[in-house]
């Protein structure tokens, strides 16, 4: 067995009934990181609640999905809608009575001079990605804590948020990603008091469909952005799948308030001064090796 096929094979790593009978609601469930990330769940005896904007997606995917078994029901909801974020937690309670975990997950971005950028484009992102996410998090939260009842909620940043230190170029996606993690950590204390738990995962090249035809258009961009990844290869949804399985389970219960960064090492090597060396050849060290003798 190659590594590629035992990432692909790590649900194994799991007891089967690590999250049995526990409903999960993931928003933008439908496709890409979401959509990996929900079969993980299934899996290992989730139910599923998922929901995005095209009803079209969801009933593809949720069929695609229960095909060797498993429940999953969808309903489509626009996240920067409080009232349809409030309409799909009570379809999701009408239909399986409770709701246990939630990742936020729904996000829009896309590649930009940030002085090209119009106001609505701003505004795409932010009500997405910020909004979005507070939107389902309050409702839910207030349900939780009326029901006093606990609960996991897992949100999906980005590792320039988790860094700290932003990107150009995606701009509105840094501000509102750093804000979801600033929500993430606040509530984390604010909420535990009640067992509601906060946790995220920042995620750095993982390939999907949708989005990296936005964010990488081009095979030199692309290339360029591999050679910043230490471990020169993109992230597998195996390997993001199986962090989040985790993340969310009750074996991971003592974590709150934490980001989990999974990019190969990518944001570090833009943190060291001198990381950019490790282009050099043994030739190259050789030449600087007999110039630092001479000085």
């Amino acid at each position: 067995m190659d590594l590629n096929e035992l990432r692909e094979s790590g649900h194994q790593m799991f007891r089967r009934d690590l999250l049995q009978n526990k409903v999960i609601v993931i928003t933008g469930g439908g496709t890409g990181l979401g959509r990996a990330v929900g079969e993980r769940y299934l899996q290992l005896g989730a139910k599923l609640a998922i929901a995005s904007r095209r009803e079209e997606v969801l009933q593809t995917a949720a069929q695609e999905m229960t095909k060797d078994g498993g429940e999953v029901f969808y309903k489509t909801c626009d996240v920067r809608d409080p009232i349809q974020v409030a309409e799909l937690f009570d379809a999701i309670y009408a239909h399986y009575g409770k709701v246990d975990i939630l990742v936020n997950n729904a996000a829009g971005n896309f590649i930009s001079p940030t002085e090209r950028l119009s106001v609505r484009a701003v505004d795409a992102i932010l009500n997405i990605v910020l909004h979005g996410t507070f939107y389902a998090t309050l409702e839910l939260g207030k349900r939780w804590i009326d029901q006093k009842q606990s609960g996991t909620m897992l949100n999906i940043v980005t590792n320039y948020a988790s860094s700290g230190a932003g990107s150009g170029f995606v701009v509105p996606s840094a501000v509102a990603k750093a804000g979801v993690l600033s929500l993430t950590r606040s509530l984390a204390v604010e909420w535990a008091k009640y067992g509601i738990r906060q946790v995220a995962i920042a995620p750095g090249m993982f390939p999907t469909e949708g989005a990296w035809s936005r964010l990488v258009p081009s095979a030199q961009i692309g290339e360029r952005l591999m050679n910043r990844v230490p471990l020169h290869r993109t992230g597998t949804m195996s390997e993001l799948a199986n962090l989040a399985a985790f993340l969310v389970s009750d074996e991971a219960g003592y974590i709150n308030g934490e980001v989990v960064t999974i990019d190969g090492g990518e944001w570090l090597q833009g943190a060291g001064e001198f990381n950019e060396l490790s282009t050099l050849n043994p030739e190259d060290w050789d030449q600087l090796s007999a110039m630092m003798r001479k000085k």
